[in-house]
């Protein structure tokens, strides 16, 4: 160290012609100076900070998660230090590759993530847990042959939602009888959340002998849900119930169901417990939603997260409650 200071103090004469080696002198006491500040800053700052990576703000379910994650840090901020982002688009993957990697260059100490795709995040996410950083997978479950291709454990923290769906499902087809007409707006096809669900509507379809004459994927949006809902309704005449995968897309089939003049007269089925809905379960709009607690679903997983922190512990995988939600709900 001291040849180090002696080399540097050289370097600047050189440099600087004008500087005085008395001046110079002082060096040692200056890199001292801020070599104790520096650690002290570092003592001062003795808090993991937690990454919070969701999928799209646009989404109401997404807003009420960052609130209660934001609710959760404010009580809690001697304990940890918080990062929220979300990208625009449900379907905008690279985007939160992106923020992952950010997260990474910023050395967080954990990242609990919502992925958009649940095949493509894998990769990033074993660069951030190479890089040190604990992983807790929420909301949409990591692909499990993917997980075991690239060789990590990411522990997922969620709800079971085939059986959210099906939940759903069977009330609804309490409401119908044997060889009525339904059909299934989808998630997108690469989430394992919204595989889920369409095979646990159709889990209760299948047990009531109810007939699901379609199944198409409006990518969790409402501007996509309802075009095809619309086609729905003119084509199939007979049609009972449109079961969608989120409350976002149940909007979009409502629209379409008052622009033909079809509401009442159609059931539709939702996903999320979303503020919008509430009003239209009310009113019977719609017939029935899930409820994952979208307002407590972050902070399991923030939780989570500094418990493996804490203790090293080997990650597991954490079921987190789903609920079925009807105008009789209280």
């Amino acid at each position: 160290m001291r040849f180090m200071i002696y080399d540097l103090r050289f370097m600047i004469c050189r440099l600087v012609p004008g500087m005085k080696w008395c001046v110079l002198r002082a060096l040692p006491v200056v890199v001292a100076l801020g070599l104790i500040l520096s650690c002290g800053c570092r003592r001062q700052k003795d808090r993991p900070t937690v990454a919070l990576v969701m999928k799209s703000l646009a989404n109401e379910f997404f807003k009420t998660m960052e609130e209660g994650a934001k609710a959760h840090h404010a009580q809690h901020q001697d304990l940890y230090d918080l990062k929220v982002v979300g990208i625009k688009n449900e379907t905008d993957v690279i985007q939160q590759v992106e923020y992952v990697e950010q997260m990474i260059a910023q050395g967080v100490d954990a990242l609990v993530i919502a992925p958009a795709d649940s095949k493509a995040l894998v990769p990033v996410c074993k660069r951030a847990m190479d890089a040190g950083i604990i992983v807790v997978n929420i909301d949409n479950k990591f692909d499990e042959a993917v997980l075991q291709d690239k060789g990590v454990k990411i522990p997922f923290v969620g709800p079971d939602n085939r059986k959210g769906a099906r939940l759903a499902g069977e009330h609804l087809a309490a409401k119908l009888k044997a060889g009525d007409k339904v059909a299934v707006i989808e998630g997108a096809p690469n989430a394992f959340n919204g595989i889920q669900r369409k095979l646990g509507f159709e889990d209760a379809m299948l047990a009531g002998s109810i007939s699901i004459i379609s199944s198409q994927t409006g990518y969790w949006e409402t501007d996509k849900a309802q075009p095809i809902a619309s086609a729905l309704v003119n084509e199939h005449p007979d049609l009972k119930a449109i079961l969608c995968a989120n409350d976002s897309m149940a909007l979009g089939a409502v629209a379409a169901l008052r622009d033909a003049g079809k509401l009442g007269s159609i059931h539709v089925v939702g996903f999320d417990n979303i503020a919008a809905v509430q009003r239209l379960l009310k009113e019977g709009r719609i017939l029935c939603t899930v409820d994952q607690h979208a307002d407590k679903l972050a902070l399991f997983g923030i939780e989570y997260a500094l418990e493996m922190l804490k203790t090293k512990a080997q990650p597991t995988d954490k079921e987190t409650p789903v609920d079925l939600i009807t105008a009789e709900t209280p």
